[in-house]
């Protein structure tokens, strides 16, 4: 396999049969077998046996993806828009300065206590249990410490499908089994939780709001039933990422409190800039521990220089919260009523992105590049869903709104091929 003689969804030999060639021990290749499985080579079916996977757990998403060739209009990077990120400059001169006055020295507390101070009144606020606070490098890496401080390779995690691309890999790429759960306007649907936890799942990855690729945002009565869902489960690992604090204006209807260890994710990048690289941490005090523990081992801490430029940022209030929201929602909007008026159905309840049902996704990326539009092969953010587009309409503008759901519509229902026969 590592040497690429075996194709992605070849099957593999019964085990008996494969210890019988190699003139070894079945129990020998039953443990060859179990370690490829928990590594994401291969995945194992029951009677229908074991194939190679069809993507390796370390291949990113980012090669399913059309290339936006010059000249056409990109609506795949899922970017926010840079006219509303603040300026950075005043913030960080001013972190240096104190930086300049107070270095930061090995052995330093790794999080600054006003940016602490702010994070906890904001999660106060938004309903979040109390808890430890730490900081990561943006939402993934700490998704990614939190699995890592009580998951094993084998163990399953279930995840939104469609869901972050990046989610999707990152589960394999540690060993981990994914268990897709179907999602609508107001998030993950408890049925599709509850199966995928009855079967085993021993985490749960919950995008509150702004979900991406879809833009659902989990509502009050979705809340309350994720809640009762999980609580037969009070074992679970429970993580919610909030990536999209600051660009959205729907409320927050957190679900943590209801099993032992849980995570909290709040990130600054959508609002204030991917740059950045910083996201907030709190959760149950063995998982936070375990976190920080880990950190000091390997990067140490996020750098205290960024911690206070976002400090600055907060205090400032260099994002108008509201406006932002209130200029994604307006292009969302725009957009799924123009598409309606045509036709096709779109969803985007919150967030900077549209999602697009189509029954060829293939073919209405094609079809869209030719026409001068560059969106998001729905591949890249799903396992079992159907297939579909995403459009970032972070910087569409109100002129670009109806030729843009012209050609989606156009995309989605190609004119039929004439016959002359």
């Amino acid at each position: 396999m590592g040497a690429g003689a075996l194709e992605s969804g070849q099957p593999l030999p019964p085990m008996r049969e494969l210890a019988a060639t190699l003139g070894v021990n079945p129990n020998t290749v039953a443990a060859a077998y179990r370690t490829l499985r928990e590594r994401g080579v291969i995945e194992t079916a029951g009677r229908r046996g074991s194939r190679v996977r069809p993507r390796p757990a370390t291949t990113g998403r980012e090669k399913t993806r059309a290339d936006v060739p010059a000249g056409v209009r990109d609506l795949a990077d899922g970017n926010p828009d840079p006219a509303l990120l603040p300026p950075l400059a005043r913030a960080f001169a001013a972190a240096a300065e104190q930086g300049d006055r107070q270095p930061v020295l090995y052995g330093a507390e790794p999080v600054e206590p006003e940016l602490a101070r702010l994070a906890r009144a904001g999660l106060d606020a938004d309903g979040v249990p109390a808890g430890p606070l730490t900081v990561a490098s943006g939402s993934l890496d700490a998704v990614e410490r939190v699995l890592a401080a009580h998951l094993k390779p084998g163990d399953g995690v279930a995840v939104e499908d469609p869901g972050w691309g990046r989610t999707l890999d990152l589960v394999p790429a540690l060993g981990l089994r994914t268990i897709p759960v179907g999602v609508d306007d107001e998030g993950p649907l408890p049925d599709d939780l509850r199966t995928a936890l009855v079967a085993g799942a021993r985490a749960v990855v919950v995008t509150d709001r702004a979900q991406n690729p879809t833009g659902a945002s989990v509502s009050a009565p979705r809340a309350r039933a994720l809640r009762a869902v999980v609580r037969e489960h009070p074992e679970t690992l429970l993580i919610e990422d909030d990536h999209g604090h600051g660009i959205v204006d729907l409320p927050l209807h957190p679900l943590a409190g209801v099993t032992r260890h849980w995570a909290f994710v709040r990130s600054v990048a959508k609002a204030y800039g991917p740059d950045l690289r910083l996201a907030v941490l709190t959760g149950d005090t063995v998982t936070v521990d375990r976190v920080r523990g880990r950190q000091r081992l390997g990067p140490g801490w996020v750098s205290l220089l960024t911690q206070r430029a976002v400090v600055r940022l907060w205090a400032d209030g260099a994002v108008d919260g509201p406006a932002v929201a209130a200029a994604y929602r307006s292009r969302r909007e725009a957009l799924i009523d123009a598409l309606a008026e045509r036709g096709v159905a779109a969803h985007g309840r919150s967030g900077m992105n549209v999602w697009v049902p189509v029954p060829d996704e293939t073919g209405a990326v094609a079809r869209l590049l030719h026409s001068g539009w560059g969106v998001a092969p729905g591949a890249r953010f799903r396992m079992s869903a159907p297939p579909g587009i995403r459009v970032t309409v972070s910087t569409l503008t109100a002129e670009e709104t109806g030729p843009l759901a012209d050609a989606i519509a156009s995309a989605v229902r190609p004119a039929p091929v004439r016959s002359y026969v």
